[in-house]
């Protein structure tokens, strides 16, 4: 018998988290130390892989200030052996994504995005790793929430369905794998749902042996066996990495044995990279110059601990952007809320980073019973999972939700039940607009013959920014606008 040890590192949704965080326990996170831990482990181990599943760009001024160029030349750095793209890659544009392709020096690969027109890939589909004689194949897969990116770019299209992806990943197997194939790692963005779906769908004799995802924000202790197969995440930002250690049995083809870790990233784990250190400073240098303005102070520390229940934050932000409309109900993307808090002072570089999906608000009319359906499906099995759209709601709103029948116990605005045929006027930002369907369940033509709709601000930033500048010592609290029982 001959056994080699490997060790597989992998990363997901950076998000642009580059800074380290200060806790009661010292420095947690950041890239410098994320890059020092992942240097350490190649040191230490030869057969060092490290991958990273998709989500660099958008979370920080850094990455934003520069449309992720930053991003690329930091992680450049970080020299990952394959990278898959994300939801979030596509922020900037489809054609400055391929532009920032070709700026890094490390392989992006992605199966499923393709030109519709004569169905060329758009990236390299697969590639073969060689690692003492070991050889893997990895197999990028993205989620379907691009095409809410893409909407307008009618030459792009991808397989969004689960299952075509599945097979997508046989025909490379089948045709690409070879007879000196040892692992077949997928390396996939499109959530942990998702992917128990995907490894449910993989035919054995294709040999895929794990699955290294991202998307969804997955904390995890162990991995989650599906079909055989492990699939891992390693949450988001820097504080974390996940780790494989593998016996290899290079007789028999195939795992021996594993152990996977989710290791903290700290000044117990991890030294400083120095190199990355200096170029980390010379992009926030010229950062800060332009973004560390004061402006506000909130009352108090606010917090956005969870995607999927209402929180501080998303009373601030849903209120804002209400306040004076002339819509009723503002329904805020919980996923636009990057920060888990925010305050008491906060700086223009603070609400940048917090909600840097800036872009047009439009206003639509809806029936009760159409916002109940919208409601409804928001609040669907999927979405506790924590990778289906969410909101949260401005002042008026009282939503009571029982996860055991599905039902609406209490359905009100502005302390009033809401009826079938009662009139609401909603705002919602751009990204959501256009992914009316998907999204909120109910037909957006459907919607439209109640009203036109149409745009009510140009830039939700600008109205937070005047609305901070203006307004000293806001606070918020959770006050049962949203109240899910067990």
């Amino acid at each position: 018998m001959a056994i080699k040890k490997l060790t597989i590192l992998h990363s997901n949704d950076l998000h642009g988290d580059f800074l380290p965080k200060m806790t009661g326990d010292g420095e947690v996170g950041g890239l410098v130390r994320l890059s020092g831990y992942v240097n350490k482990v190649r040191s230490e181990e030869a057969n060092t892989v490290y991958l990273m599943a998709g989500d660099m760009f958008r979370g920080s001024i850094i990455d934003s200030e520069y449309m992720g160029l930053s991003t690329i030349d930091l992680i450049n750095v970080l020299n990952p052996d394959a990278a898959t793209i994300g939801n979030h890659e596509v922020d900037y544009g489809l054609a400055h994504l391929l532009f920032l392709e070709k700026c890094a020096m490390f392989p992006i690969i992605n199966a499923n995005m393709f030109v519709t027109m004569n169905n060329a890939r758009l990236f390299m589909p697969y590639m073969n790793l060689e690692v003492d004689g070991v050889r893997i194949l990895l197999i990028g897969i993205l989620t379907e929430e691009v095409l809410s990116v893409t909407k307008n770019e009618k030459i792009i299209g991808t397989f969004v369905d689960v299952m075509e992806a599945s097979r997508e990943v046989g025909i490379i197997c089948d045709n690409y794998r070879t007879s000196k194939t040892d692992l077949t790692i997928l390396l996939t963005h499109i959530g942990i749902e998702e992917d128990r779906k995907l490894a449910e769908y993989m035919d054995p004799r294709w040999g895929v042996d794990m699955i290294i995802g991202g998307h969804s924000h997955t904390e995890m202790e162990k991995p989650e066996i599906v079909n055989g197969i492990p699939i891992v995440q390693a949450g988001s930002g820097t504080s974390h990495i996940g780790r494989f250690d593998i016996d290899y049995d290079t007789w028999r083809h195939r795992i021996r044995s594993y152990a996977w870790q989710y290791v903290p990233i700290n000044e117990h784990t991890a030294e400083k990279d120095e190199v990355m250190e200096e170029l980390l400073k010379r992009y926030q240098s010229e950062t800060d110059v332009k973004y560390h303005r004061i402006l506000t102070r909130l009352k108090r520390k606010l917090t956005h601990p969870s995607r999927i229940q209402e929180t501080e934050l998303g009373n601030l932000y849903a209120d804002m952007l209400q306040d004076e409309s002339s819509f009723d109900i503002m329904m805020f993307g919980s996923g636009a809320i990057r920060k888990k808090e925010l305050g008491p002072i906060v700086e223009y570089q603070d609400m940048l980073e917090n909600t840097p999906f800036d872009d047009e608000a439009w206003m639509l009319e809806v029936t009760g019973d159409q916002f109940r359906r919208m409601v409804l499906h928001i609040l669907r099995d999927e979405a506790w999972e924590g990778h289906t759209e969410f909101y949260q709601f401005s002042k008026g709103v009282r939503i009571r939700y029982r996860k055991s029948t599905h039902s609406l116990e209490e359905f009100a605005f502005n302390g009033q039940p809401i009826s079938d045929d009662q009139r609401l006027r909603i705002c919602m930002q751009t990204y959501h607009y256009k992914s009316f369907d998907e999204f909120l369940g109910v037909p957006l033509e459907e919607v439209r013959k109640n009203m036109t709709p149409r745009v009510v601000m140009s830039s939700v930033n600008n109205i937070v920014e005047e609305y901070f500048s203006t307004h000293p010592g806001l606070d918020a609290h959770v006050e049962g606008r949203l109240v899910i029982e067990e």
